[in-house]
């Protein structure tokens, strides 16, 4: 029997015939998480579904959505810019056009009861959405190191200590990583865009559930104000805005 840490994502092999006919949890060599284990009806468990139950977030399907055209625009856009910018000399600017492409971005939803509504919100306003249902399938979408903004809430696989896990393992990035993702918390009874709480909880933005369909208008926001602070150490490190 194979299972997979919620943390730090290691593979742990256990004898199947020490294995107990009930949920049991076990405390992952590595990182010291305890990782809670349930059985199927026979008694015991699949090597191949809890390998494909670890599998990155899948994505929401969304087949109306021109994502990866308009990524692909958002690319070859750059690609000009820079190569317009390469033949600027002796102080003649090449003529460009003026109009900004925005950039599409991903987003990894890390849920509960809100999840479908929130996904189909950001869908409509051009956004990649993936929803994870455990800990372990946003750890392994997040490996993927392309997606930018991190979407959870405190009802995430609470089963599984969902949003305390990726909490902490957030806090446990590098300077240089935890930059490159947006973190957003989304709950009952908060003021959306409280920034001293943000700051104090390691967030970039917190939002009321209250606010959801309301949600792209608001990450546009708070992602420009991100931008424009990070904005000459975007050009020192020659990344990306978010």
């Amino acid at each position: 029997m194979i299972i997979r840490c919620d943390n730090c994502s290691v593979s742990l092999q256990l004898d199947e015939s020490k294995v107990p006919g009930k949920t049991f949890t076990v405390r992952c060599p590595r990182c010291q998480n305890l990782v809670r284990v349930g059985n199927l009806a026979e008694g015991k468990s699949s090597t191949v579904d809890q390998l494909a139950s670890n599998g990155p977030a899948p994505a929401v399907d969304d087949k109306a959505s021109d994502f990866k055209m308009r990524e692909s625009e958002f690319q070859i856009n750059n690609a000009m810019k820079s190569l317009l910018a390469a033949l600027q000399t002796n102080n003649q600017t090449v003529e460009s056009s003026d109009e900004k492409t925005e950039k599409p971005r991903r987003v990894l939803l890390c849920m509960g009861a809100s999840a479908d509504p929130t996904a189909k919100t950001l869908v409509q306003a051009g956004y990649k959405v993936y929803i994870a249902k455990t800990p372990a399938q946003a750890n392994e979408r997040l490996k993927e190191g392309k997606t930018e903004i991190l979407l959870l809430s405190p009802d995430f696989a609470a089963e599984f200590g969902g949003a305390a896990i990726l909490q902490q393992k957030v806090n446990a990035m590098y300077a240089k990583e935890r930059r490159r993702l947006f973190l957003v918390s989304i709950e009952e009874g908060v003021t959306t865009m409280n920034a001293h709480e943000a700051f104090l909880r390691n967030l970039n933005l917190i939002v009321s559930s209250e606010d959801i369909s309301q949600l792209p208008l608001i990450l546009d926001r708070a992602l420009h104000d991100f931008n424009d602070l990070y904005m000459y150490y975007n050009r020192a490190t020659g990344s990306e805005a978010i």
